[in-house]
């Protein structure tokens, strides 16, 4: 089993990923992001994304009823049914559903996010969440009757509310079930790069051991995402390759290592 996050940037090559992922022999989940159509709808209909950071470092996107609208429009429309009519095209049988249809992924709501606004506390509440559950006897269904499943959010929370989540938190979720033993990242950039403005600077080789001194080097996002990758672990044995997703052949490419493996 393998489960193949697509990030969700302008340039990833959607079509180069489904025709590698055409050629695989091994039962697959897709989860993916659509970060790049969802500002490009903000401009569109003049709304301004915020991100909030919560006081111990960990940014996010601030989720009001408008955003989940977009992400609605962006994620679980536009993007996810591009990706499924690639890979239909590609000869793969997907299915596209967002956390919310069938309660593929439940979660819990946040009850409120610390941070710190010109010089104070405070709580913040909106609609975004951690996942807590998959429906595997729906993805168990799908996946024995050939089909493969193409994830997004939203998710739904315990009051079957539509929910924004991380998913970084999702995959590690999945994996907690399908106990895959490789797991791809698809990003805009040729693997985990020790310094983020130069694309030479890929790390080819990250031990289990190394990632909690790496979350403490960075911040923001990429704070989150480290402790994503350490959650991967501890869901079970595996091995991630994080690769760029603009190559030629992204997927193929990541799994003959061209990129950063974590194991």
């Amino acid at each position: 089993m393998i489960i193949i996050k697509i990030g969700g940037g302008r340039e990833i090559n959607l079509k180069g990923v489904a025709a590698d992922l055409a050629l695989l022999k091994e039962p697959f989940v897709i989860v993916h992001g659509a970060n790049a159509a969802r500002d490009e709808l903000d401009e569109k209909l003049n709304k301004q994304k915020k991100v909030i950071t919560s006081i111990s470092g960990y940014s996010s996107v601030f989720s009001d009823e408008d955003t989940i609208d977009l992400m609605m429009m962006a994620y679980a429309g536009l993007k996810n049914k591009r990706i499924v009519e690639l890979l239909q095209q590609a000869g793969v049988n997907a299915v596209g559903l967002s956390g919310l249809d069938g309660k593929m992924i439940e979660g819990k709501r946040n009850t409120g996010i610390k941070v710190r606004e010109e010089g104070k506390t405070k709580i913040v509440r909106d609609f975004s969440g951690k996942p807590k559950k998959i429906n595997m006897p729906l993805l168990n269904l799908l996946l024995q009757n050939g089909y493969i499943p193409v994830l997004s959010v939203p998710i739904i929370d315990e009051n079957n509310f539509a929910i924004n989540s991380e998913n970084d938190d999702i995959v590690a979720l999945l994996q907690s079930e399908l106990k895959a033993d490789k797991i791809i990242q698809l990003i805009e950039a040729p693997g985990f790069l020790a310094d983020k403005n130069n694309p030479d600077s890929v790390v080819k080789n990250i031990s289990q051991k190394e990632l909690e001194a790496l979350e403490n080097q960075v911040d923001g996002r990429m704070k989150r995402k480290i402790l994503a990758l350490r959650k991967l672990f501890e869901a079970g044995p595996t091995t991630v390759f994080i690769y760029d997703g603009r190559a030629e052949h992204p997927v193929i490419d990541a799994l003959n290592e061209k990129g950063t493996k974590v194991e």
